[in-house]
């Protein structure tokens, strides 16, 4: 997505966050991140195992726009879609803490078919059927809260092992990153940003 924002002449942007995502594919600039593989959203809430990170990062970052990818774990460890709702709340109340003018895109999360979780995928659909009136309810005009719908972006049938797009029914291959990229970037330029 950096790339695309670059060669579509995009330049006032900066990505923050603790992480540094070395992308080195396809020309992709490195990029700051909040980014944690395997982390639950459910986790960083209350007496969750990562609770005490999420007031460092936005209070370090002050994002004025945020990408919010999170659930897919969540939805992996069962975590139920409320649980999930609640803990994207109390994300949104810290950011909103760290600057009262955040801007947050929520994904409704990919595909979810991994060996041995039959029942992935349809709690993924309960999630995402969900997320819009939940980012509906949350936003106000002076801190957008919209939907990214990265799910569409795959056939959920085909995201399977070895498949197209991913080869774990989970983590997207670099064909499927780009699709995610893709909407991402879409979503921003549809919103006038950057």
């Amino acid at each position: 997505m950096s790339k695309a924002l670059i060669d579509h002449g995009k330049s006032n942007f900066t990505f923050v966050g603790s992480n540094l995502n070395n992308q080195s594919c396809n020309g992709a600039v490195t990029v700051q991140t909040e980014g944690h593989g395997g982390y639950l959203v459910t986790d960083l809430v209350g007496s969750g195992m990562h609770a005490s990170e999420l007031p460092k990062w936005c209070d370090s970052n002050k994002a004025d726009l945020v990408l919010m990818q999170f659930g897919t774990n969540d939805v992996w460890n069962d975590r139920s879609p409320s649980a999930i709702l609640a803990a994207y709340a109390t994300v949104l109340d810290d950011l909103r803490a760290a600057n009262p003018n955040v801007i947050v895109l929520v994904a409704q999360i990919t595909p979810l078919n991994p060996a041995g979780c039959s029942a992935c995928e349809s709690r993924v659909v309960a999630l995402n059927a969900q997320i819009p009136a939940w980012a509906a309810s949350k936003s106000t005009s002076a801190s957008l809260v919209s939907v990214v719908d990265l799910h569409s972006a795959f056939s959920a049938a085909s995201y399977t092992a070895n498949s197209t797009y991913t080869a774990d029914g989970v983590h997207p291959n670099v064909a499927g990153a780009q699709l995610i990229a893709d909407k991402w970037y879409s979503a921003l330029i549809a919103l006038g940003a950057p």
